[in-house]
């Protein structure tokens, strides 16, 4: 039952990290660039990446334990 709860989290993450890891790899292989803005421009979005798989996760632990609703916490 689960499952059902996860699917948009799950599908909204795969699409953000489809084009933070994208546009690190566009700008990565782009000439012209100056190396440091090529660094900081990939290093930014894979770092963003990186978060949003670790939201996900404590998400996906969240609906497995039934605490779906963050606000009763508070």
């Amino acid at each position: 039952m689960h499952m059902k709860k996860m699917i948009a989290p799950i599908l909204i993450t795969i699409f953000i990290l489809l084009y933070y890891i994208g546009f690190a790899c566009l700008l990565i292989f782009i000439d012209g660039i100056p190396m440091y803005v090529k660094l900081l421009g990939g290093i930014i979005p894979l770092f963003f990446a990186g978060v949003g798989i670790y939201v996900l996760v404590e998400r996906i632990k969240e609906i497995r334990s039934g605490e779906e609703d963050d606000l009763s916490k508070y």
